[in-house]
């Protein structure tokens, strides 16, 4: 780990705003465009990003470079119609099995998404949707 990445790490654990987490993602981004840290450094960091805004009271969106934000915005590109349907959501349960985000981490997200999109006067149907059975079981039994 650099002396860079420790320094930005220490940053982030001293942070108390998502404001001031936000400020440091977009650092981060910077540092990254201009070849300053590696995408693995980048995306460490967005990670311990986003475990620190989990950690902060209130319903604002963290930005950065991790896996979360990969997964924001493919939620984002599915709800950007309107609906939400089963199939869709068999494919974002799929897709958080594969970036590990747990499904408390989802259902925060998909909240503060559809916050956000209420507030703009927009309107989100979501089908009904069992999560699929895996050996066996549903999803929820493994």
């Amino acid at each position: 780990m650099s002396r860079r990445v420790r320094k930005i790490l220490r940053q982030i654990h001293k942070s108390t705003t998502h404001y001031k987490l936000q400020e440091l993602a977009s650092n981060v981004q910077s540092d990254l465009d201009r070849r300053n840290l590696s995408y693995d450094e980048a995306l460490t960091l967005g990670n311990q990003i986003q475990a620190k805004a989990d950690l902060i009271q209130g319903d604002t969106i963290v930005y950065a470079i991790s896996d979360r934000d990969a997964y924001r915005k493919t939620l984002e590109l599915y709800l950007r119609d309107g609906l939400l349907t089963r199939t869709e959501q068999l494919l974002l349960w799929e897709e958080r099995r594969r970036l590990g985000i747990p499904d408390e981490t989802h259902d925060k997200l998909l909240n503060q998404l559809l916050l956000q999109w209420k507030k703009q006067g927009k309107k989100i149907d979501i089908q009904r949707f069992s999560k699929p059975e895996v050996r066996g079981k549903t999803a929820d039994e493994s």
